[in-house]
């Protein structure tokens, strides 16, 4: 719901930002950035430089927002931007250079709903931005935007099994927090 006597809806506050209208700019910011700051958190792990990415992700909008076809939310294509401009961030620091694949994947993720009770949704979120970057990487890709391990090997230039073995262990991580209530 746009809040702002100058556009009555979502469809002009874009028409206006496709301009470069400032104050356009400005207030899709305002309604969208509390939202997109929590992708960019879950990426980045740390404050700083979710901000980061937050900005540069509001660069790519405001540069793009033209290509928008209007199919679909426009909500989905502004995360889908985020969500890259995360990976992008992430690949330029290498996240994943000590990431190996590990053959025999022991373990898999068992957490039973007794483990997963008395924790809220913040809690977890905290405890998934925490994870070490590679897994928290593939663990929210995978878990929380649907990519497949073949989606997120292209995107982050590893293998598919590397992709599998940093899920798998960052779901062995998880529930070893979870269950040692070690967060």
């Amino acid at each position: 719901m746009i809040t702002h006597k100058e556009f009555s809806d979502e469809k002009e506050l874009l028409e206006a930002c496709v301009r470069q209208d400032r104050q356009a700019q400005r207030l899709l910011y305002e309604i969208y950035s509390p939202k997109m700051f929590a992708v960019c958190m879950r990426y980045a792990g740390e404050r700083e430089r979710a901000r980061d990415i937050l900005q540069d992700g509001f660069i790519t909008v405001f540069e793009k927002i033209g290509s928008f076809s209007g199919n679909g939310s426009f909500e989905g294509w502004l995360r889908r931007v985020f969500v890259n401009t995360a990976l992008m961030s992430l690949r330029k620091g290498d996240v994943l250079r000590f990431s190996e694949e590990i053959c025999d994947t022991a373990k898999e993720f068992t957490a039973s709903s007794d483990v997963l009770e008395g924790i809220g949704s913040r809690e977890l979120m905290r405890l998934v931005s925490s994870m070490p970057s590679g897994f928290r990487t593939v663990f929210n890709m995978y878990v929380l935007e649907g990519f497949s391990h073949n989606e997120i090997a292209l995107k982050l230039g590893i293998s598919e099994g590397s992709s599998r073995s940093q899920l798998s262990r960052a779901r062995q991580w998880l529930q070893e927090k979870l269950t040692n209530k070690n967060y």
